[in-house]
């Protein structure tokens, strides 16, 4: 890979690495089971720089902000190149967020330049508020032939000859504007520096190194922390490929692993749940004789893996389990949410070790990351190389906020001085996680500490923890909440918690549900108990990292049922 402490920006190191590696396979962009394109970083080249001509011909100066509004494809990542070659801030924006959001975010970030897919334009365009839009360049992509893009100029067709002007910028200088998923009301832009960056990919490179060759599997979407990262700076000034995957769907993502030999995939906690149990099922049609001996295999790959994961080893044991995800499979980087350790271990005994990180969007990637050394599935990992962390008031269970702090940390959050200053204190970033140090320096999380529920009794309790004892409940998605949370009665004590269940299509609340509820209930402590469960009738509503909306969804429930609703369990 190259050496990162020898470059000053986002767009110097990118463009080193274009050089490097030329005729290296850099990106692959696959639509379900169509494979729509392949470039080397000589191609990738090629096509960026016309664009970067274009942009400094329309008077884009070093420090000009330019927002990306799409869904995982080449363009993104030309267009990211261009803003970082042509010097300036880029803006990545959810595509999932309404036209309303977006525009409030464009111009919160007082952006000039916008890259956006065509339906999401002509949404934005539909809006009330379109007439408030700040930026002056709009480039549409895919938009179709004869499309009215009201000013806007079609991507394709937005490009001059001519060498572009490469505009240096140093590491203090600002990067990138990063919104943290589900900003209603009051925007929160964290501002990350190239620094910021550059010393963030340093870090999860030493654990977790790419070289040319490896091929990374981006399902998140770019616009995401975890993937800006890991799906397209990190394998990209190290010569990688990044293979992008335009689905969720599991049939799709488990044919694209064995088609691409993947090496490294990240994932959030869904995604690797909905592989867990696919595995499972396959097991389960097993004939007994075949089933006995599969499980004889994974213990003792479990046994002589205990300490450290052994690919090869593990390969030549579970031979069919590899195959099925393309047999050069490494790891699987899993963070964004709680995940359950027996999902972990279980993919762990397989042969196949997920490193489960944490991390803040204010912390620019991840601050914990398990390296594996040893194995640990109730955990999120070990601080990162050049990152400290503590915990602050420890109670009597060693358990207090997590604060940060590394040359990752966001420098500030944008034109908020008030949050800023109660976010990082001397230094440190308040992540407002609560959590506490285990055996061989490994962080335990157990909530955040504004979901933190307090009963009669003065006992602190985290709806992750209650909802990790009903994982593997087989419904689509469920929720813990406080009722008092969800309808205020503004009074104290007797504070009863709700499970709130939505159902997979077609499915009823029957006897054999009610009685795993209940089961599992009872593994509680008395006063961790939940006492209701409520069936909600639509989807809940999730970030682009698929974390559930909490607020947002404790609203709508508060809103749309009566609290004569909720079932006693």
């Amino acid at each position: 890979m190259l050496d990162l402490r020898q470059y000053a920006s986002l767009g110097v190191a990118l463009t080193a690495a274009l050089d490097r590696w030329p005729n290296e396979t850099c990106l692959i962009e696959a639509d379900r089971d169509r494979e729509k394109l392949r470039l080397t970083y000589s191609d990738f080249k090629e096509m960026a720089r016309p664009l970067c001509r274009a942009l400094q011909d329309a008077d884009f100066k070093a420090g000009d902000r330019a927002a990306i509004i799409m869904t995982n494809q080449s363009k993104w990542l030309i267009s990211a190149y261009s803003i970082f070659f042509s010097g300036g801030v880029l803006v990545p924006l959810d595509y999932k967020l309404s036209a309303a959001e977006h525009l409030q975010l464009l111009t919160h970030s007082r952006t000039r330049f916008l890259v956006v897919e065509y339906y999401l334009w002509r949404a934005i365009t539909q809006t009330p508020e379109f007439a408030k839009l700040t930026a002056q360049i709009v480039l549409v992509t895919e938009a179709p032939a004869g499309a009215d893009l009201r000013g806007a100029y079609r991507w394709e067709e937005f490009k001059r000859k001519g060498e572009p002007q490469f505009m240096p910028r140093q590491r203090e200088d600002m990067a990138c504007i990063v919104y943290s998923s589900g900003t209603g009301g009051r925007p929160k832009g964290c501002v990350l520096t190239h620094d910021n960056y550059l010393e963030q990919c340093a870090a999860l490179t030493a654990w977790y190194p790419f070289w040319p060759g490896v091929r990374y599997l981006s399902i998140l979407p770019t616009n995401h922390a975890i993937d800006f990262m890991v799906g397209f700076i990190g394998p990209f000034v190290c010569g990688a490929c990044v293979v992008h995957l335009r689905t969720l769907r599991p049939e799709f993502v488990r044919d694209a692993f064995v088609r691409y030999r993947i090496t490294y995939v990240s994932l959030v906690p869904m995604v690797l749940k909905n592989l867990e149990r696919g595995l499972r099922a396959k097991f389960d049609e097993l004939h007994p004789r075949k089933r006995w001996m599969l499980e004889r295999l994974i213990g003792l790959n479990k046994m002589l893996t205990r300490n450290r994961p052994h690919a090869k080893l593990s390969r030549r044991l579970l031979p069919q389990v590899h195959k099925a995800f393309g047999g050069e499979l490494l790891a699987l980087i899993v963070g964004g949410a709680f995940t359950d350790p027996a999902t972990l271990q279980f993919f762990y005994d397989l042969g196949i070790p997920v490193a489960c990180g944490y991390g803040l969007t204010e912390a620019c990637t991840a601050v914990t990351l398990n390296d594996l050394k040893p194995f640990r599935a109730d955990t999120v990992g070990k601080p990162l190389p050049g990152t400290e962390v503590r915990v602050l008031n420890p109670d009597s269970d060693g358990i207090g906020e997590v604060a940060v702090r590394s040359r990752a940390v966001m420098s500030h959050y944008l034109d908020d001085p008030e949050q800023t200053a109660q976010a990082i204190v001397e230094g440190w970033l308040l992540t407002g996680d609560q959590g506490r140090f285990e055996a061989h320096g490994h962080l335990q999380l157990f909530g955040r500490k504004k979901n933190m529920i307090v009963t009669a009794g003065g006992k602190n309790i985290y709806p992750e923890d209650i909802e990790a004892v009903f994982d593997g409940l087989p419904v689509k998605e469920f929720c813990v909440f406080a009722a008092n949370y969800l309808w205020p009665q503004k009074t104290l004590g007797n504070e009863m918690l709700v499970l709130v269940v939505r159902l997979e299509p077609n499915q009823q609340l029957d006897d054999g549900l009610r009685e795993g509820i209940v089961a599992r209930n009872r593994r509680l402590a008395d006063f961790k108990r939940v006492g209701g469960l409520l069936i909600w009738e639509k989807d809940f509503p999730r970030t682009a990292a698929l974390k559930i909306k909490r607020g947002e969804l404790a609203a709508e429930i508060g809103a749309g049922a009566a609290r004569t609703a909720v079932v006693e369990i």
